[in-house]
């Protein structure tokens, strides 16, 4: 009995233990995407996508390769933070982050359990663009256009797609942020929203059985729009994973039948 015992103790720790470095995992998932719409003369368009940060202090050892690679675009899917982390590691992330490339953010449904306008006046004082419920436009030299759209946090009610559309004008290739993945229900076909980027349910985070009230995240094909949900980068509640394992992410946009360059 006592070796049974014994037995169960050691497969419950190394469990614990398996979770914790899934937790805490330094992954940067890959991913290159073509669409027809993309326009051509921009080549491809590098992003860094990050979200649900919570608690973590982002790496040296991931932003030392997003350095390398020198994306184009840093975006932050929202939950930087939340209640009880010092904002002195908030401002390390954000000036590591800085390191890699121009940086992006919406706000998460986390991001207001502080002090949001110690926040706003933090992600200010870094030089991160914030995007509520408002769009960014660059421009081609041939006059080509890609938007991106960011909305205000969905759970709390304070997203404005129509606000962020009106911002982004009647053309270009569009990618929202959104931290929340519902705001696809909210995306009519006829916008053109051609890219989503979303975090907050952490892909399940624990997976008993397989089974977890949310999905792992992936890329979705919708009828209205693409949609990448991430695992994220941190956690919530205990700092443990199964089945979803920390995650960010690197995407390459280009024109379907362009090769990206390496």
């Amino acid at each position: 009995m006592i070796y049974l015992i014994a037995l169960a103790l050691i497969g419950v720790a190394g469990l614990l233990l398996f979770m914790l470095r899934e937790a805490f995992a330094d992954r940067i998932i890959y991913k290159e995407l073509s669409f027809p719409e993309f326009p051509e003369t921009f080549g491809e368009i590098k992003l860094f996508f990050i979200s649900d940060i919570h608690r973590r202090t982002v790496s040296e050892t991931i932003i030392g390769e997003i350095k390398e690679k020198k994306p184009d675009l840093v975006i932050i899917g929202g939950d930087l933070l939340e209640r009880g982390v010092p904002f002195d590691r908030v401002r390390k992330n954000l000036l590591g982050l800085k390191e890699c490339g121009p940086v992006y953010f919406v706000w998460g449904n986390n991001d207001y359990e502080v002090d949001y306008h110690q926040l706003d006046a933090l992600l200010l004082e870094c030089g991160v663009k914030i995007l509520d419920n408002t769009a960014l436009s660059f421009e081609s030299e041939e006059g080509e256009r890609f938007i991106l759209l960011g909305t205000d946090d969905f759970s709390k009610e304070r997203d404005r797609l129509d606000l962020a559309l009106e911002d982004a004008g009647s053309d270009g290739f569009r990618v929202l942020v959104s931290h929340d993945p519902r705001i696809i229900n909210s995306i009519e076909k006829e916008q053109n929203i051609h890219l989503v980027l979303s975090g907050h349910t952490h892909g399940g985070q624990i997976h008993i059985l397989g089974y977890s009230p949310y999905e792992k995240g992936r890329i979705k094909v919708l009828p209205q729009t693409t949609i990448l949900i991430s695992n994220g980068y941190g956690t919530t509640g205990v700092p443990l994973r199964l089945g979803a394992k920390s995650e960010t992410h690197f995407i390459t946009l280009k024109k379907a039948g362009i090769l990206a360059s390496k």
